[in-house]
């Protein structure tokens, strides 16, 4: 074994954009290989308060490896209240090198692993099988936060060398399932497995889904695409499985829906690097769509600072009804608001996700229920991208909601009823499975409608009368009763809107 220490004195700085990485020196390893055999080496220092987002070691990989391991650990000192302690990502680039784009990205765990190994047969989940070539790889460290005296690791880096294996020739699941046609489908497209931060793997994951009326899942693992491959043998004609990934800046993170299989994308940047636009067209290019999310969380890096310009549809809902959810619903309805007072007839529809990752949370806890051509990828996209949609706690929940005119006129979630701005307008509301809740009214002017609550069967229906000079739409929220007094009481559901006029 091998040790060394990275003095401040030896690293070097480089600078791209508003956002620096630091590259500190390497670990290497004889150029004469043996056949066989371990080398290990082991690194220490001390990153300070105030370092760039992410510091790069080096690692001077000779011919002849078979698996390249890696184990790290870091101090985590007890800090005052309400002082950020040590938090320390970390992943690896290959020889191909750390350039934005990920052409040498080989795998991150973040901060769910204290160590992982790749080899062309195989590697830890969250990393991707394939050959270890000789060349300069990087162990790629992200300090997520530092505690005021700085963050002190170790990293041991193990060769194991040898002949290499096979790579596995990955098999993805198909982007079809046996659908019902023009129908209503539920899906759940954010969730975590074993391959990022959750302790579920694949299989467990697919079981919960049928077991919570699921037609359709995407998968979503942070800032890596290596689960794609294991999740063929869990698709059926019954579940539809998308392939995405969670990217997961330090100013929030976003959803890609249903990308390509083996789509990568970066997630190195900041919004003010402005580069997120370039993401997100890479997105759209491998057929995804880009759904920021949980945009007013509370955790550090969570809060959604990019915008909405490139956003395909927004997670309002996220795993359990929470403030910030609340939040993020008015947020999303003031968009909706701008929008139609703007004269636009552009809107970024909403929807909402479990974002599960190990028991106690449930799958399909919120759904989002989409009604879409079939129970395809790009049906299904084209559902959410539509608005076509609405959101519910549970299989439990179903709602019908719908505009009628004077003259016949209809339309749907996510449609426009064509008519006069003085002419009458029926809105209706079917709900199932709501015992206990009272159903909303909100329109641009605000709630204009409060139900009686509903009784215990859960089901009921609720029609009001608008017009079109009064409400520029109307969307329906079901909510639970409240505990408080005048506040309105958690969600069951809620809908997209439905907007009214010519």
């Amino acid at each position: 074994m091998c040790e060394d220490d990275h003095g401040i004195g030896r690293r070097a700085l480089f600078v791209t954009g508003a956002a620096a990485a630091l590259t500190l020196g390497s670990v290497s390893f004889a150029s004469g290989a043996p056949a066989t055999g371990q080398e290990t080496r082991t690194v220490r220092g001390t990153l300070p308060t105030g370092s760039p987002d992410f510091v790069y070691v080096p690692v001077e990989v000779p011919s002849g490896v078979q698996e390249l391991r890696v184990a790290y650990t870091y101090e985590k000192p007890a800090v005052p209240a309400g002082t950020p302690g040590n938090a320390l990502d970390i992943g690896v680039f290959d020889e191909r090198g750390t350039e934005l784009g990920g052409r040498g990205f080989r795998g991150w765990s973040g901060g769910a692993r204290t160590e992982f190994f790749v080899r062309a047969d195989d590697a830890t989940p969250g990393y991707i099988p394939g050959p270890v070539r000789p060349g300069t790889w990087h162990i790629a460290l992200g300090p997520y936060t530092v505690a005021p005296g700085g963050l002190p690791y170790e990293i041991t880096v193990t060769l194991t060398y040898g002949e290499q294996g096979k790579t596995p020739r990955p098999a993805y699941p198909p982007a079809r399932a046996k659908g019902r046609g023009w129908a209503w489908y539920r899906g759940d497209c954010h969730l975590h497995s074993w391959h990022s931060d959750g302790r579920r793997t694949p299989a467990e994951i697919a079981a919960l889904a049928r077991a919570a009326g699921l037609d359709f899942i995407n998968t979503s693992e942070h800032n890596t695409h290596s689960a794609h491959p294991h999740w063929a043998d869990q698709a059926g004609d019954d579940l539809l499985i998308m392939l995405g990934e969670e990217v997961t800046t330090r100013n929030g993170h976003v959803v890609a829906l249903g990308t390509d299989p083996g789509t990568f994308v970066d997630w190195r940047y900041r919004a003010r690097d402005n580069r997120f636009g370039r993401y997100a067209r890479e997105i759209r290019r491998a057929g995804g769509l880009v759904v920021p999310a949980h945009p007013h969380a509370t955790c550090v890096g969570c809060n959604w600072k990019f915008g909405f310009g490139e956003a395909d549809a927004i997670e309002v809902w996220n795993g359990a009804y929470t403030p910030d959810d609340e939040v993020a619903l008015a947020d999303w309805d003031s968009m909706l608001v701008a929008s139609v007072r703007g004269g636009s007839r552009s809107w970024i529809p909403a929807m909402g996700n479990s974002d599960a990752h190990r028991d106690p949370d449930p799958v399909g806890t919120p759904q989002t229920v989409v009604l879409a051509d079939d129970l395809t990828r790009e049906a299904v996209q084209e559902g959410i991208r539509a608005g076509r949609s609405y959101v519910a706690e549970s299989k439990s929940v179903s709602l019908s909601f719908s505009a009628a005119g004077p003259r016949g006129e209809h339309a749907g979630i996510g449609g426009r009823l064509r008519v006069a701005d003085d002419a009458p307008v029926t809105v209706r509301l079917e709900v199932t499975g709501a015992p206990r809740c009272s159903a909303r009214f909100v329109t641009d002017q605000g709630v204009l409608f409060t139900s009686a609550v509903l009784p215990v069967s859960g089901s009921g229906t609720v029609e009001w009368q608008t017009t079109a000079q009064y409400a520029a739409y109307v969307r329906a929220e079901l909510r639970h009763e409240a505990a408080l007094g005048p506040l309105p009481g958690p969600l069951a559901a809620f809908t997209n809107p439905i907007f009214l006029g010519a």
